[in-house]
């Protein structure tokens, strides 16, 4: 994790022998799922062993990765695990850990930048306005031609943020039309 956070800010997870997992910050039982969700939020963590005191961190996250491949899309290949299988017990066993964690870390700074990059063309660049503000316009007018769109753009635009003043009168006059063309057919 990239964001260590210092051992005053790690919530201590206690596993018992009956497999229930406790959180000592808010005194509740929690699951792997809460764990998953923890590891996602940045929340530093550290599971140890309710009786002995051991460490059990790696073995939870390794379990929390087997229930994500078993129960949802699987992001391993197949390829990669045999690979990674074989690795066990050779010598260069030692060094793969921190290739694998350097390797993720550039990848999460790839990720961020090319987000970046994304948000800044479109925010900067007029077209990219034009042809945000031309989908837009695209999904209103497919909204009047099929029935029962209407409903669903009004919800979208509901829950959507508020828009600019043009598009807002742009979308008004759609209504109308929609209005028009109902009465037309009735």
């Amino acid at each position: 994790m990239a964001n260590a956070a210092k051992d005053g800010d790690t919530v201590i997870i206690k596993k018992y022998a009956n497999r229930r997992l406790y959180n000592t910050r808010t005194s509740s039982y929690i699951t792997l799922d809460h764990l998953a969700q923890m590891v996602k939020e940045n929340i530093e963590f550290k599971v140890l062993d309710a009786k002995t005191g051991a460490d059990l961190t790696h073995t939870i996250l390794t379990q929390i990765i087997m229930e994500e491949e078993a129960s949802g899309e699987q992001m391993l290949p197949t390829n990669f695990l045999r690979q990674l299988i074989s690795m066990y017990g050779n010598s260069m066993q030692a060094l793969l850990p921190g290739y694998l964690e350097a390797s993720m870390e550039h990848f999460r700074e790839n990720q961020a930048k090319l987000r970046k990059a994304i948000e800044d063309s479109i925010g900067a660049n007029p077209l990219a306005q034009i042809a945000q503000r031309n989908m837009e316009l695209f999904k209103a007018a497919t909204a009047a031609f099929v029935p029962g769109a209407v409903q669903a753009a009004e919800a979208e635009k509901a829950a959507s943020a508020p828009a600019d003043d043009e598009l807002a009168v742009l979308r008004k006059q759609m209504a109308d039309m929609q209005k028009k063309l109902d009465q037309l057919a009735g």
